[in-house]
């Protein structure tokens, strides 16, 4: 494997991260999303929501590389109250020390290669210097190679479920937590 490493991103990356964004979701939410969803991602359009993103500094953007290629990134920050609250609303008491994991991809060619788990355990050591202590992160229900990834690092299912209109099909997602002590081993 050529070297891999993952650095915080920067203008020049967004045009990459978006190209992942559209091609990881087309392979792997094809049986998630409608088609007319995926066929309609502008990956300028995504790059430019990716500059805003970084430029507005709510969230840390992670760029994972192996070699020259760009292959895959992660979003984290620290969780808006909406992504931490129970069904009645109701903060948990940590709600201050919680960090969210907005995305993370990583291109399915890629995969299996442990970029994954750099992006993460890098994004976890950010969140902890802001003063995190735990993270959440949502995914679909149906999405087991995601559920898996977060479950290996020692992750758990909270029991929170919701329901996202994707393109007017409903799309349930589960929210999984876990510490923020994570460690490339």
């Amino acid at each position: 494997m050529a070297e891999a490493a993952v650095h915080t991103a920067e203008p020049d990356d967004m045009n990459q991260i978006a190209r992942i964004q559209v091609e990881t979701w087309r392979a792997a939410y094809a049986s998630l999303l409608p088609e007319e969803v995926l066929a309609g991602l502008d990956q300028a359009e995504i790059a430019d929501v990716w500059q805003a993103t970084v430029k507005q500094g709510g969230a840390t953007v992670y760029v994972a590389t192996e070699g020259t290629w760009t292959v895959g990134f992660c979003a984290a920050g620290p969780a808006p109250d909406s992504e931490i609250a129970d069904v009645d609303g109701k903060l948990p008491e940590d709600a201050d020390e919680v960090g969210v994991i907005a995305t993370l991809l990583v291109e399915p060619r890629w995969g299996r290669r442990g970029h994954g788990g750099r992006l993460l355990a890098t994004a976890a050591s950010g969140l902890r210097a802001i003063g995190k202590s735990r993270g959440v992160v949502w995914v679909p229900e149906n999405d087991d190679v995601s559920v898996a990834f977060y479950e290996r690092a020692g992750w758990q299912r909270d029991g929170m479920v919701r329901t996202l209109d994707a393109g007017g099909r409903p799309l349930r997602e589960i929210r999984l937590t876990g510490e923020l002590n994570l460690r490339l081993t």
